[in-house]
């Protein structure tokens, strides 16, 4: 498999994510929501990086990295990374909270998110895999493959 088959499985899985979110949603589950928009995020920001050739991290947040690479997207692209960063750090903090809640006080994960929680990291991660799916596109259509 090469790094723009990758790119496009990483995609896939975000948005799936996304759809099933959307779903936990209307059933009032707002912890699942908030993980899968974190998972969604950080699937779609790490198939970006596989589209220029850059090995993904494993851990969560990236946005440190695609900053690093900022250079190597296009100029669109690029305009929304700084915001991509700071959505993909917010949901990265949240990512255990929202499965385990807050051990510290032993508040459990439906204690900690509300709807307005939930919509806001399902709003923030469609922008995420919706970018990224655009750049996928662009790239595609192009013909770059930086496998």
């Amino acid at each position: 498999m090469n790094n723009l088959e990758l790119a496009e499985q990483y995609i896939r899985q975000a948005q799936v994510r996304i759809k099933y979110s959307s779903k936990a949603l209307e059933d009032g589950e707002y912890p699942y929501v908030i993980r899968q928009a974190q998972e969604s995020v950080e699937l779609a920001l790490k198939g970006v990086l596989r589209l220029i050739g850059a090995e993904p991290p494993k851990w969560h947040d990236v946005g440190p990295i695609l900053k690093d690479l900022k250079e190597k997207f296009p100029e669109w692209f690029r305009s929304m990374i700084d915001d991509f960063a700071s959505i993909s750090r917010e949901l990265r903090r949240e990512r255990e909270p929202a499965m385990y809640g807050d051990e510290e006080t032993a508040t459990p994960p439906y204690k900690l998110y509300s709807r307005s929680d939930a919509e806001r990291a399902v709003r923030n991660a469609k922008r995420v895999v919706e970018g990224c799916r655009k750049l996928l596109e662009e790239w595609k259509k192009a013909g770059t493959d930086e496998s």
